[in-house]
């Protein structure tokens, strides 16, 4: 079992008065944490894909509450988003149970967001867990075996039923995007269109690493440029994708309004357009490389609490830096490359203008980028 680097975090928070609330995408092992940290405490289980646990949850009086707490001083609600007005439950446990420490967990941001933040406003500690970071994929096989596992790493990705069945990574990840993306994510987000979602899905990930134009999507699919905004949105929200915006301050030729799209987890990017070929007979291998590596930047910024802001840079002569980073005012310009090569650097537009530090990340260096101390 991996340990997570949230496990800690969460620790101390237990008897703050608080809530604690844990959401990602299905499969990253949400249940296992909140497990794993009451295991030697006697809790009570509330699972909100029980339809009885359903029943019993929504607007209940204190009363009632009361009765379905019995003596348990931590309290467990997973799937939380399932339980209509949870988040006015879940604030009453807080509010009126002062001895019972509240734990709760949603499989995306759909709608267990909504359905909490305004009821427990000031009553809650909200995390976001991901796939296995390389940062605990490290730590839990040692610095050898994760650097023969790279590769893999940029083909099969992170999710932990992929890690701990070697040898069964596609059929996994099939049933992963068969049942997550498609199924869940249509129910949650009440899409009319599941056809333009495959499609729109498959484009984006046969574009990553480039920068998307919504008007050329929407042609592409079919569909008005509004309807490639909201699903892009959904995909968002369930976890699937992220965007990059588009750094610009000072120069008049810099692109200020276009987005880059990446894959929370190349697995996932991968098992949509059906290709798990070897790294070096891949057309893609620079792609997936930064994918991987901002993928785990980004884990990194949301575990560690970084204030970073991210972005991508160009101009409108092409010139372009890969990854920006803006810490505390700080302007970090980043270059990806699979292969190291000699003569790699920023452009010096970019690093005059915004008196920038440069790296290039390869596969020499790539531990200090992908892991924040």
């Amino acid at each position: 079992m991996y340990t997570r680097y949230l496990s800690a975090k969460i620790e101390k928070k237990i008897g703050s008065g608080k809530a604690v609330v844990i959401i990602g995408p299905r499969q990253v092992g949400k249940t296992t944490l909140i497990e794993k940290i009451l295991k030697t405490r006697d809790y009570l289980l509330l699972d909100g894909d029980d339809p009885k646990t359903r029943t019993l949850l929504t607007e209940p009086n204190t009363e009632e509450i009361r009765v379905i707490l019995g003596k348990h001083k931590f309290i467990f609600i997973d799937e939380a988003q399932r339980i209509d007005r949870i988040g006015l439950t879940m604030k009453i446990i807080t509010d009126r149970f002062k001895e019972v420490q509240l734990f709760a967990s949603g499989s995306s941001s759909f709608d267990l967001s909504n359905k909490i933040n305004e009821s427990l406003t000031g009553r809650k500690w909200e995390y976001q867990l991901f796939p296995i970071s390389w940062e605990e994929f490290e730590n839990h096989h040692g610095y050898l075996f994760a650097e023969q596992q790279l590769e893999n790493r940029l083909l099969y990705g992170f999710y932990p039923d992929v890690l701990n069945n070697p040898g069964e990574e596609i059929s996994i990840l099939r049933n992963l995007v068969n049942s997550y993306l498609y199924k869940d994510i249509l129910s949650y987000s009440g899409i009319s269109k599941p056809e333009v979602l495959d499609k729109l899905v498959q484009a984006l990930a046969l574009q990553l690493g480039n920068e998307v134009n919504y008007s050329e999507l929407a042609q592409m699919v079919d569909v008005d440029r509004n309807t490639i905004s909201k699903y892009i949105s959904i995909l968002e929200k369930g976890y699937i994708i992220f965007k990059l915006g588009s750094f610009s301050r000072n120069l008049r030729n810099e692109i200020k309004t276009n987005k880059k799209i990446y894959f929370y987890d190349n697995g996932i990017r991968n098992m949509i357009i059906g290709n798990f070929n070897p790294i070096k007979l891949r057309m893609d291998k620079g792609a997936l490389w930064e994918n991987f590596l901002i993928a785990e930047r980004i884990k990194q910024i949301e575990y560690k609490q970084s204030l970073a802001r991210v972005y991508f840079w160009r101009t409108k002569q092409q010139q372009e830096v890969d990854f920006v980073e803006d810490n505390n005012g700080k302007i970090y310009g980043f270059e990806f490359k699979w292969n190291k090569r000699r003569n790699s650097r920023l452009p010096k537009t970019f690093l005059e203008s915004y008196q920038a530090e440069s790296k290039i990340i390869d596969h020499s260096n790539f531990r200090e980028f992908v892991v924040i101390n």
